[in-house]
């Protein structure tokens, strides 16, 4: 989360965390997992995205894991992207947020 709101928004990891993002809503359990709010930033730049800016971020998310040796190709981190974007347009026309679960 905090990658796309780097590449979406701008910023830097530190200016986040210095503004208390991303907000943890549930700690880590037994089974290791944790549970993000999407910050009102990124769910904002995520539902006014226009494609061609989600593609960017899709491209330079994909390269930025890639230096890191994760492997996720330009296609499936633009499908993420889009439709993580759908999801938040969707909750935000229902006055609803969106959550992040981490294991």
């Amino acid at each position: 989360m905090v990658e796309w709101e780097c590449l979406l928004v701008g910023g830097s990891f530190e200016e986040l965390v210095e503004a208390g993002e991303p907000r943890l809503v549930a700690g880590q359990d037994d089974d290791g997992c944790v549970v993000f709010a999407i910050s009102p930033r990124l769910s904002a730049a995520l539902a006014e995205a226009e494609r061609s800016e989600l593609k960017d971020a899709a491209v330079a998310w994909s390269l930025q894991r890639a230096e890191d040796g994760e492997d996720i190709g330009t296609e499936i981190a633009e499908v993420i992207l889009g439709d993580l974007a759908a999801l938040v347009s969707s909750a935000r026309g229902q006055g609803q947020a969106v959550y992040c679960w981490v294991a």
